[in-house]
């Protein structure tokens, strides 16, 4: 949805229509289509803010403890896991955390932050297919029923 792709897609289509716009009024046309979805995106980040501060505020209340990576007695499994989890906190911190400033922030910031907002959505990327790799790896290795469990809620698949 980058205004220049969005720009050149109205451009293509009208030149196929016989008509023409200028490439700046193309770039305004394409900010207006967008412009509903980037409000979605913002509303969207500050529930990610909520939810995000919900779960770091949940082990203050003894549920849902952030899982150490140098606890003693881990096997590599569990280590990685955890890392992969800690790995993934950072990435949503960094990408909430430039989110609220090029929304809030210094001006001057606004084009890097932009940057290392767009580009630390890949973590999520790699999360997703590493955590759908092992909670498979897992269904057909040693949690069978992992996933029925997790769709109906057992609290027993830990």
């Amino acid at each position: 949805m980058e205004k220049e792709h969005v720009a050149g897609i109205i451009g293509a289509f009208l030149n196929e229509n016989g008509q023409q716009l200028p490439q700046d009024q193309l770039i305004v046309l394409a900010k207006q289509i967008r412009e509903p979805m980037w409000q979605w995106h913002v509303y969207l980040g500050y529930v990610l803010v909520g939810l995000f501060a919900v779960r770091f505020a949940l082990p203050f209340w003894g549920e849902m403890q952030i899982q150490n990576p140098f606890s003693k007695g881990l096997n590599a499994k569990q280590k990685f896991q955890r890392w992969v989890y800690i790995v993934f906190y950072c990435g949503v911190v960094i990408s909430l955390t430039t989110g609220l400033l090029i929304k809030f922030g210094f001006k001057d910031w606004k084009n890097s932050l932009e940057e290392i907002h767009e580009l630390s959505i890949y973590y999520l990327l790699v999360y997703i297919v590493l955590h759908l790799s092992g909670v498979i790896i897992a269904e057909f290795t040693s949690h069978k029923g992992i996933i029925s469990k997790i769709v109906s809620g057992d609290k027993k698949t830990h």
